[in-house]
């Protein structure tokens, strides 16, 4: 099952990476100050991943 696993780098800040079924990780986020920021901001990429186009 994918999902999004929300972390403390070694900063001691948090992020959140997406990690594909297979164990993969698909993508990694930028750091918040708070674990609740880390949480919205998977939950709005997972909002609005599935409208997004893919551009070359």
């Amino acid at each position: 099952m994918d999902k999004f696993d929300i972390y403390l780098d070694r900063a001691g800040e948090y992020r959140w990476r997406l990690v594909a079924s297979n164990g993969e990780i698909v993508a990694v986020s930028e750091s918040y100050t708070t674990k609740y920021s880390a949480k919205r901001s998977a939950e709005r990429v997972k909002e609005i991943a599935y409208y997004a186009i893919i551009v070359e």
